[in-house]
């Protein structure tokens, strides 16, 4: 039986070999269309997606929940500053 760790490597492996088969053909081939254009746009976009993430509780540096809320709610009940200056004069 294949163990899960080799099932994961051989879709990787044949995902890569996918990917760099759509990139050749639409780069030497002149035939090469929406299929090859969209596999080689769909890797990339998969590429780029944050795979080493941790749960927010454990970031460093996260910000807990609430503390945009509770900022807001100061702000609005906070004065308005008043300001001593006066343009009349000028």
């Amino acid at each position: 039986m294949i163990s899960a760790r080799t099932a994961r490597r051989a879709a990787a492996l044949g995902s890569g070999v996918l990917w760099w088969w759509a990139v050749l053909r639409l780069a030497l081939a002149p035939g090469a269309g929406v299929l090859e254009g969209a596999v080689a746009v769909g890797g990339w976009g998969l590429s780029v997606l944050p795979v080493h993430c941790v749960p927010e509780c454990r970031a460093v540096g996260a910000v807990r929940a609430g503390r945009w809320r509770r900022a807001l709610r100061t702000a609005v009940r906070a004065p308005a500053p008043s300001s001593s200056r006066s343009d009349a004069g000028s």
